[in-house]
C-alpha cells in the first residue's frame, strides 16, 4: 500500500487517513491477506499531517464537542493498523515526520533506507505528540529516548533508528521496498495460523495497559490547540520562520 500524494510530500489529509483506516479494517477481515507493506514510494514516506487540508483545519475549529469527534481519526487510524490481521512492514525512504512516525510505529516492522530519517515536530508546533503514539514509542525505544525524540524534535537518522530499536533493518537508499518484500517472503513461508496467533499475542500483551495511560491523548491535543503557542508554532511553520513562544 503506497501513500501517493508526492506533489504535497505525501502529507496525510483527512481523506488519506480515512482510506488508511478503512484499508486496515478490510485487511483484518480478509484471512487471505497475510502481509502488508506500507510505503511512501522511492524518495519519501510522509511529511506528516497536512495542515493545509481544509478538513484538517476543521479539526481545529468549532466547539469542543465537534473538535473531540474530529480529532479521533488519527488515533483510530493508528490503532486500526496496530490491530489489523496481517503482519505489517513499513518501508521507509527519505523523511518520515510526525503522523508518519505514529503510523509506522503502529506497524509490526520498519525497514529504512540509509538516507531516511524520522522526526517528531509536534512540540515545535505547540502541540503534544498524540495519536496514541507515546506508549508505542516507549515500548520500542524506552522512556529516555522517547522523551529525547519528542522534546528535542530533531531528525533521527536511519542508523540511529536501528540502534535505538525504531527500525529492524537499514538498507541502501532506495532499496527499502525490496528488503521489505524479502522479509514478507520469509513470513509467507511460515504456517499462517501460528504467525497470526503470535502477532496477536505479542501486540495484545505489549499494549494491554496503553489505553489506561493515554486515554486523554486526544483531549490533551485539543487543549494545546487553544494556546497562543500552538497558533505561533503553526504560523511559523507555514511561514518557514522560527517560532517565538510565550508559554500561553
Amino acid at each position: 500500500m503506497t501513500l501517493n500524494r508526492p506533489e504535497v510530500l505525501n502529507t496525510l489529509s483527512v481523506r488519506m487517513l480515512k482510506e488508511l483506516k478503512q484499508a486496515a479494517a478490510e485487511f483484518k477481515d480478509d484471512p487471505a491477506i497475510r502481509v502488508v507493506i506500507l510505503t511512501g514510494g522511492s524518495s519519501m514516506f510522509t511529511a506528516g499531517l497536512d495542515l493545509k487540508d481544509p478538513e484538517v483545519k476543521k479539526m481545529l475549529s468549532g466547539n469542543m464537542a465537534e473538535r473531540r469527534e474530529r480529532v479521533t481519526l488519527g488515533p483510530r487510524t493508528c490503532q486500526a493498523w496496530e490491530e489489523t490481521g496481517p503482519v505489517t512492514i513499513a518501508a521507509i525512504e527519505g523523511f518520515c515526520v510526525g503522523g508518519g512516525v505514529s503510523l509506522v510505529i503502529s506497524c509490526d516492522f520498519r525497514v529504512m533506507g540509509q538516507s531516511a530519517f524520522m522526526l517528531i515536530p509536534e512540540i515545535s508546533l505547540g502541540m503534544n505528540y498524540s495519536w496514541g503514539s507515546i506508549p508505542r514509542l516507549i515500548h520500542l525505544i524506552g522512556p529516555a529516548k522517547a522523551k529525547e525524540m519528542i522534546l528535542l524534535g530533531e531528525q533521527v537518522p536511519a542508523q540511529k533508528c536501528l540502534t535505538w530499536g525504531l527500525a529492524e533493518q537499514v538498507v541502501p537508499a532506495g532499496s527499502s521496498m525490496e528488503a521489505a518484500e524479502a522479509m514478507a517472503e520469509k513470513i509467507l513461508k511460515k504456517p499462517p495460523i501460528p504467525v497470526a496467533m503470535t502477532k496477536q499475542a505479542v501486540t495484545r500483551i505489549t499494549a494491554a495497559l496503553d489505553q489506561t495511560g493515554i486515554y486523554m491523548d486526544a483531549d490533551q491535543f485539543l487543549l494545546t490547540t487553544y494556546t497562543e503557542d500552538h497558533k505561533e508554532g503553526v504560523k511559523a511553520f507555514l511561514d518557514k520562520k522560527p517560532p517565538r513562544f510565550k508559554g500561553k
